[in-house]
């Protein structure tokens, strides 16, 4: 039996790690903020879970839980450009100090423990046009980059100091069904609501890396095997861009609607006009992406209408 703890498991990408792992002989335990009655966090395949802040205290209660883990997957942190330019506090509290709370505790109790960190492309910033290597230079547009970089910079410091063993995967554009934010389920629910216009912010243009979250599952479960005490860093990326314009026409085509979306040409603040990734490390590592983003907006279209009914 292998002890997997997830930070963050009752979020969008958690709780799809979660269930992808316990399919095979892996309990997973996760400690976040959300209440989740006992029953419900078992569907998703968590054995327990911690609704709290991710210190000494409530660690050392999930290692009482599940025993020590052979491997910790830290997705905890904000979540969005928006929030982050909302509360640049909150964000840099939830990101960057409880990653120094929860390295600090592996340091001293579970220093074997392999760690998946789980960052974002938007540490990039706004200054690459085309795909993006991992040797790129970093420079963050938004609080919520600066603030990934800041956990990765944490991360790189244990690992260096202290011999902690530790993996980054920078995500682009993740969605897939329980995504309850952003453009996709913002998009769907003005069509659900039966509104007569589909007007979106920004130019239509953007270009984003899209990627299904089923397939960062199986991303995220290949990354523990290169976690190192010289921090590698891995795209989690397609290397595919895909304009918001011909994103939005999927999602319309799927609800089988005879529209055209329109856009503000207004930018959000904080948001680059291209995130792309070059997965040049994904192909050393022979991981291919199995889910088209055709067949990707179709399934999410799908959960969505069934949710909504």
């Amino acid at each position: 039996m292998t002890v997997v703890w997830i930070t963050g498991a009752h979020g969008f990408i958690g709780r799809h790690l979660a269930r992808h792992l316990a399919r095979s002989d892996t309990h997973v335990y996760g400690i976040g903020h959300g209440v989740w009655p006992e029953v419900d966090a078992r569907k998703w395949g968590v054995s327990g879970w911690i609704n709290g802040e991710i210190n000494a205290s409530n660690l050392d209660s999930l290692r009482a839980m599940s025993g020590d883990p052979a491997c910790l997957y830290h997705l905890a942190g904000g979540s969005t450009v928006g929030g982050s330019m909302a509360n640049p506090l909150e964000d840099f509290s939830r990101t960057v100090i409880t990653t120094a709370h929860l390295l600090d505790w592996l340091r001293m109790h579970a220093p074997e423990c392999d760690t998946v960190a789980v960052s974002s492309a938007a540490v990039y910033g706004s200054q690459y046009p085309g795909p993006i290597p991992e040797s790129s230079a970093t420079s963050p547009y938004s609080p919520y980059g600066h603030h990934k970089l800041m956990m990765e910079q944490l991360c790189r410091s244990y690992a260096e100091n202290f011999a902690l063993r530790v993996c980054i995967v920078r995500l682009f554009s993740v969605y897939g069904p329980w995504l309850r934010k952003q453009l996709l389920w913002d998009l769907c629910s003005r069509i659900a609501s039966g509104t007569d216009s589909i007007r979106l912010g920004g130019t239509g243009d953007e270009r984003r890396d899209w990627t299904d979250v089923r397939d960062v599952s199986r991303l995220l479960e290949l990354a523990a095997s290169q976690c190192d005490t010289h921090t590698p860093v891995i795209n989690g990326g397609t290397g595919t861009a895909t304009c918001v314009r011909d994103i939005a026409s999927l999602v319309i085509q799927a609800w089988g609607l005879d529209a055209v979306a329109e856009f503000s040409g207004q930018g959000r603040p904080g948001d680059p006009f291209s995130l792309v990734a070059d997965p040049g490390q994904l192909a050393d590592m022979d991981f291919r992406w199995e889910i088209s983003v055709t067949d990707g907006i179709c399934h999410y279209v799908a959960w969505f209408r069934k949710y909504w009914s």
